[in-house]
């Protein structure tokens, strides 16, 4: 059996304290990594930016019709310009003269059927922007709440670390003065347990919380005082106390 002095085994409750700290902290990082509130906002943040795509492209789409629009009214009234002209000039037959005044009656009808198909498309386009400029504050918001709560996490990610590394630094002088075999085996039933050492106080484990039973209690009397004792449940190493095998006093 592995033993140590009574005095350096009180010194791993000292070390498990540490421990159970950084334990807390990483804990805390973990939570702060995995706030809710982010993946919200990361799903929020998506959907808008999924409406305000389409919303552009919407724009981009009426933008094109317009500009499809406005050169066909330009094209029928620079026909409509030539037209003009060669009537005002009196030149050619009668009957063509006739013919002319006909076409251009025609292509003015088709310039108010295009300019009325031309303002439903700006009517429609100043629609389709009003959309995307609303999404896009939308968007805005999100990103701010985004950027705050990100700021804020962050924030708080630093102070986790700058705490975790003063910890770790007090755990490292600590243990540097420990006794070394008795140190690897307490690192070993951390890695293994999750708890590497624990009071036994009149007679609970208070790494299990659970009372030993008759039998093991009877073991760990037999124990010397420097021999390491386990716990029969959890694994964790335990540290007598001075009242450790003493019942609890009653209330």
């Amino acid at each position: 059996m592995a033993k140590a002095a009574p005095a350096e085994q009180l010194k791993l409750l000292e070390l498990q304290g540490l421990d159970a700290k950084l334990k807390s902290l990483s804990n805390r990082r973990r939570a702060l990594d995995t706030d809710p509130r982010i993946e919200d906002l990361q799903s929020a943040l998506s959907v808008a930016n999924g409406e305000l795509g389409s919303a552009k492209m919407a724009v981009h789409d009426a933008e094109a019709e317009l500009k499809r629009a406005e050169a066909d009214v330009e094209q029928v009234a620079s026909r409509i310009a030539r037209d003009e002209a060669r009537l005002n000039s009196g030149t050619g037959l009668s009957k063509d003269l006739v013919a002319l005044q006909k076409d251009i009656a025609s292509l003015n009808k088709r310039r108010s059927d295009l300019e009325d198909v031309e303002l439903e498309v700006l009517e429609r386009l100043d629609s389709l922007r009003e959309r995307q400029a609303a999404q896009q504050l939308i968007v805005d918001n999100v990103q701010g709440s985004f950027g705050g709560i990100r700021a804020e996490l962050d924030e708080a990610l630093a102070e986790v670390a700058a705490e975790a590394a003063v910890v770790r630094g007090k755990r490292a002088e600590f243990a540097a003065g420990l006794d070394a075999g008795m140190l690897a085996i307490y690192e070993k039933t951390l890695a293994k347990r999750g708890v590497g050492a624990a009071r036994l106080f009149h007679g609970t484990s208070e790494a299990s919380g659970m009372k030993l039973s008759p039998g093991d209690l009877a073991e760990i009397k037999a124990a010397a005082e420097d021999d390491i004792v386990f716990c029969p449940d959890s694994g964790a190493i335990l540290v007598r106390s001075a009242e450790w095998n003493t019942p609890a006093p009653s209330n």
